[in-house]
Parts: structure tokens; sequence; C-alpha cells
């Protein structure tokens, strides 16, 4: 077959490019501007251009595959729908990659892309094993794509982004959080919950659903939070909570904070960076479970993947070895430099909650130390939706640096930028900066530790303020 991509740079368009052109298809595709996803997709043999142009469109396609992120007005895109060639979404064509696999996929607003990719690699190393379409490029598996032919599995990161979940029919399902977030796409956080609900409702009568304590799939008024609260239900009472008529599935849940749910950490505690766990489960406590160079959010991702892993049948110690041996996703608290006089850590964080739980762990692993954070907002709507919010968790660094916003798919909107959020924070030790002046500023401060946060293309700031950094260390 012949395949061709619009926007064949984003994470998850990638995961499906490689699949296809490792399965010995031809690939080709465009994206808007290169990165160092569309290099190594060059490297690997395929062909990539980043001029929209029709004359650089193959001439033997058999499916265009696309992403929402591509405006309808490209020209090729234009082009390819007048010449009637075949155009499927990305999100229906991982579906129909998924059919009659068991699929294991993993829903929510945050957390899962390192759930996912802790999935997968837990399972590479049992007799399961298993394909991946993955969020974010894992460290272990140096991809975001693992192709495993002989598995009967295969993870997905089920985005609710544009409805695309909806697709997806799993075998498991794992919904890690549903907080207002696209509400661009649904307009209110009922729509998104109401979503959610309608993924949970396509699992497959013989799988199981692995949902976090206190989400809601009911829109009701009251927030998320206020879940908590309740005493331990039999599963029945959680269908019924959670308003699930498929009664044919199974019901587990877990958390981090908390002893009422099916499966929780307990006695978690940081040696060296490094965090340990014990992890209560329906069977027994699992004692000491190692997570090396992670962050304290990543324990609730690590109880999440290991309910996955355990329900399908994974013994004691394959989960141990698998958590031992997880090396992270880059941009998802990722260790760029770890000395004692500094450490680096570059994380993806673009929304307020994302932020705090990132800013959370470091203060946790590194107390007392002078955190100094760099922020690409993403998206005005974003930015403008919850300034307060932004304001209030970015005013507890030491040190702030902003960056302009970085817009992704929208136009401006008047008066939302970067300086209306700093304009919120009461601190004099707040700065806005380009790319170049960051440079320049941030050896200056003198921090402890640097961390750079955001969704846009902070990404290509990082390895050279890493590289700063280090001659700087060595000077």
């Amino acid at each position: 077959m012949n395949y061709y991509f619009l926007g064949i740079g984003g994470i998850g368009m990638s995961a499906l490019a490689r699949f296809f052109h490792r399965r010995g298809d031809t690939v080709s595709g465009y994206d808007r501007t290169e990165s160092p996803l569309t290099r190594q997709l060059a490297e690997e043999g395929i062909a990539v251009h980043y001029t929209d142009d029709p004359a650089l469109v193959p001439d033997k396609i058999d499916l265009v595959v696309y992403t929402p992120a591509v405006p309808a007005d490209t020209a090729e895109f234009r082009y390819l729908e007048e010449k009637g060639v075949p155009m499927r979404k990305r999100s229906q064509v991982l579906g129909e990659l998924t059919e009659g696999k068991k699929c294991i996929a993993v829903a929510g607003t945050h957390g899962k892309t390192s759930t996912s990719t802790l999935i997968a690699h837990i399972l590479s190393h049992t007799e399961f094993g298993c394909s991946a379409f993955l969020g974010g490029i894992s460290k272990n598996f140096d991809s975001n794509v693992v192709v495993d032919t002989k598995s009967d599995y295969v993870v997905v990161e089920a985005d609710e982004y544009d409805r695309s979940f909806l697709q997806l029919h799993p075998y498991c399902a794992v919904i890690t959080a549903t907080e207002a977030d696209h509400l661009d796409i649904y307009g209110t956080r009922e729509h998104l919950v109401e979503a959610f609900r309608q993924f949970a409702e396509q699992i497959t009568p013989d799988g199981s659903l692995v949902i976090k304590q206190g989400v809601a799939l009911v829109s009701d008024e009251s927030d998320e939070h206020d879940h908590h609260e309740h005493d331990h239900h039999e599963h029945h009472d959680l269908r019924e909570e959670l308003g699930i008529s498929n009664t044919q599935f199974s019901i587990l849940n877990y958390t981090a904070h908390g002893i009422e749910a099916d499966y929780y950490p307990w006695n978690v505690r940081n040696y060296g960076g490094n965090i340990f766990f014990d992890l209560r489960t329906p069977k027994g406590v699992l004692y000491d479970l190692e997570l090396p160079e992670s962050s304290l959010y990543n324990v609730e991702n690590a109880v999440a993947a290991a309910a996955v892993v355990m329900t399908l049948g994974v013994n004691e110690h394959q989960l141990r070895y698998g958590l031992k041996t997880y090396r992270g996703v880059r941009r998802r608290f990722d260790y760029r430099i770890k000395t004692k006089e500094l450490v680096m850590i570059d994380d993806y964080a673009h929304h307020p909650q994302e932020i705090a739980a990132c800013l959370e762990s470091i203060r946790y692993l590194y107390p007392g130390k002078r955190v100094v954070g760099i922020f690409q907002p993403h998206l005005y709507s974003r930015t403008r939706d919850f300034a307060d919010q932004f304001a209030e968790v970015l005013s507890t660094l030491d040190e702030l640096v902003m960056m302009p916003i970085y817009p992704a798919r929208e136009k401006p909107i008047p008066g939302v930028t970067s300086s209306m959020v700093l304009r919120k924070i009461d601190s004099m030790s707040k700065y806005l900066c380009t790319p170049d002046q960051v440079l320049e500023l941030i050896p200056a401060l003198c921090p402890d530790i640097v961390v750079t946060m955001g969704a846009g293309d902070i990404d290509r700031l990082v390895p050279r303020l890493e590289e700063t950094l280090r001659n700087t260390l060595e000077e």
C-alpha cells in the first residue's frame, strides 16, 4: 500500500507512519516545519517535504491519512480531496488497526502518555508482548511505536481531542482524569465527560475498565475532587455511580491518594532521586517497587499501569522488573542534567494542574533548592481560560521566565499574551524572554534546578539550553 500523511510530524501521525513503513508499505508525507522527529523519519527512509505544494505529492497514493490539526484550506488537502483519493483521519486508521486485537486504550486529560508507555514497556518484557502507538518518545524504545507481529495486544494512547477515541473498542480501557480541556471542541465540560462515558461503554464484554477513583463519567455540576470522599463501594454501585449501563466488563479503580481503591500505593519514599513504594492490590501487597529518576505523579501512572498488566495476568516479578527498568518518556519529567551542582528537567506540562504536579515533584525531590522555571504557554484560548490558575501555580517558582504564547492551530486573541499572565504575578523575579534571551539569562540566575515546561516548540530550545548550562558547569 502507498500511504501519504498530511501532518506527518505530529506525534500520533509519525507513530502510524513508522508502523506502516516497518510493515513494508510505502510511506511519505508533508509537514509545515522540520523537527527532530521529521528528520528521524527521513533517516528511517520516509520521504518528507515541508512546502505545501500539490506538485510534490506522489502520483500513486492508496490512502491519505490526515490530522485535524492540518487546516482544510491547505493546498495539498484540497488537491487530494478534488482528485478523489481516499482520505481518513488518523483516529479512524488507528481504530481499524486495533480491530480484532486486544486493544489496551489509555484515555484521560493527563497522564495518558506515561501510563501507556509504561504498560507497553512492562508487556514487551513478558510472554504477552504488544504493539504500541504512543503519544511521546519512549526512552526505552527510542520511538513512539512498537511493532510486535506475534502479539495479540496493542497499546494505544486514546486521545479525546476531536472525539478521536470513540473510534476504539478497547479490551481494556484506562481513564486517568476528565478535567475541562479541549473546550474549543466540546463547548462544555459536560459534553467532554459524556464523551468519556461513551468511550467506556465501548469496552468489549470480556474486558475491563481501570479508572482513577473520583473521576466523574456523569456530569454533575460539582468538580471531580468532590467525589474523592466516597467510601469503598461494591462494584455494581461503582458502575451505577459512573453511569455505565454495560454490565459485562469488570471495573477496577485505583488512586495515588487514599486507601479505599482496588490498587493504591503505600509508604511512598524518595531515596537519591529514585522513588520507592509498596503497592496494595486485591491479591495482597507488593513491597519496595522502584521507579528510578521519576516524578511523584508518576507513582499514580505506575499504579494504573500495574492494575492493567496484573489484570491481564502479568506476575509480580515481571511487574517489578518493568518498573525498575522504565526510563520514562522524552519531555515527561525528563532529566537532561543531573549533577550535584545543577539539575535540569524538561516537561510537557501545559495545563495548570500538570505544572503544579511537576513543581510539587521537584520540591519533593529537591527540598530547599532554588528553582527557575521557563514556561511557554500553549494556545491563546487555554491561556485566556486559565490565566488566573497559571499565575497562581507559576508564582511558586523562585524565578519565572515566560516565553511568548505558542499558537499551534489558533489565531491570536486580542489582549491574550504571556504578559497578561505575568501581570497577575506579585513578584519581582519574573521575566518575558525570546528563546535567545533565555539562553543568556538562565546562567546569570545561578539556579540549582532549571525546569522547562510547555507543549509548543520550547522543545527546540531545550537541547540548546542544556548545552549552554553544561558549558557553564565546565567553566
